[in-house]
């Protein structure tokens, strides 16, 4: 799986893009000492970034069920890395039920996944208290854990400059007028030298009531695709799941109808709370869905992350950390010009 090319140069980095692949990235290489500057296009809120709208989910055994085995290999190390450097955390876990009607679906996730234990109702009430006796069983996935993007992304920026490197919001650099090595993160901005990306449009709303108590993400199994409920403190959740093949952003009525549904079937106090936001992204993706670290020379373009971007950042980071510094390559991952 790996292969050395032999040492990289000490040449100054640049890298393009500050979301959360970049962002990883320039920490990584930073703290082991590579003068790195970071060049965002967007301002210090990010808000034309695809992980400011990101559910921040770090669930590699739950995304098995519909992912290659590549994703949960590089996952599960990225988890390692978010416990080091982030220590804080939330590593509580993710519980996934489902409705009666929905059973079929259920057992099919059940198979598909591991690293879960089946929890009873009681089991189930007594882990998450506000959903007792809503749901006869449920799946904990005791390893794994959520971040909330717009807290930690800015925590990420904030240890990058503390490591001596330096981050130039509003900065529309181009990887030909850089010296050095370049790192290009842009995400779907990269269309102009990776034309086979496309964007996934995921759709998000935040509500917000003192009915419900969650500590840890809830999926609720769907017939077309599973509903997340992820707390965000202050008795706001974060409702998401789609994944429609579009170019636009915004939320369908549709969507936001089904959203909206699901989150009352996990709950129905989940009726009467406040809608905070509307909001969408759209992530980044390969056709085979797949990341890719592309490298020609010089320049090492970072893309593809699909729905994983906060689950895989980290590890791929580390790749790229390796490449730099001993000529590493991933075959699975990294390709060479």
């Amino acid at each position: 799986m790996y292969q050395s090319l032999g040492p990289r140069g000490d040449s100054p980095i640049s890298i393009i893009g500050a979301g959360i692949a970049g962002a990883w990235n320039a920490l990584l290489l930073a703290q082991a000492g590579h003068p790195v500057t970071v060049h965002e296009r967007s301002d210090t809120a990010m808000r034309q970034s695809t992980s400011h709208w990101a559910g921040g989910m770090l669930a590699p055994w739950c995304e098995a069920e519909t992912s290659e085995p590549v994703i949960s290999r590089l996952g599960i190390r990225s988890l390692d890395l978010w416990r080091r450097h982030f220590p804080e955390t939330p590593m509580n876990g993710s519980l996934v039920v489902a409705h009666a009607r929905d059973r079929s679906d259920f057992e099919r996730f059940a198979r598909r996944t591991t690293g879960h234990r089946r929890l009873d109702a009681r089991a189930l009430g007594e882990l998450e208290p506000s959903l007792e006796g809503r749901f006869r069983d449920g799946l904990f996935y005791a390893d794994e854990g959520h971040v909330e993007p717009r807290r930690v992304l800015p925590q990420l920026h904030a240890r990058i400059a503390a490591a001596g490197s330096t981050i130039q919001f509003n900065s529309e650099a181009k990887a030909d007028d850089l010296e050095g090595t370049v790192i290009d993160c842009r995400g779907r901005a990269a269309r102009d030298t990776q034309p086979s990306l496309r964007g996934v449009k995921g759709e998000m709303i935040v509500v917000e009531t003192d009915e419900v108590e969650l500590s840890r993400p809830v999926r609720l199994i769907h017939p077309r695709w599973p509903l997340y409920v992820i707390p965000r403190g202050d008795g706001r959740f974060m409702l998401g799941a789609t994944s429609i093949e579009a170019q636009d952003s915004g939320v369908s009525v549709r969507s936001a109808l089904e959203l909206l549904g699901a989150a009352y079937a996990v709950h129905p106090a989940f009726a009467e709370a406040r809608i905070v936001e509307f909001g969408s992204g759209l992530r980044p993706a390969f056709p085979d869905n797949l990341p890719r670290i592309a490298i020609d020379k010089e320049k090492i373009a970072v893309n593809g992350l699909y729905r994983h971007g906060f689950l895989l950042a980290p590890a791929l980071a580390e790749l790229v950390l390796g490449y730099v510094e001993r000529g590493v390559i991933d075959n699975e991952v990294m390709q060479c010009a």
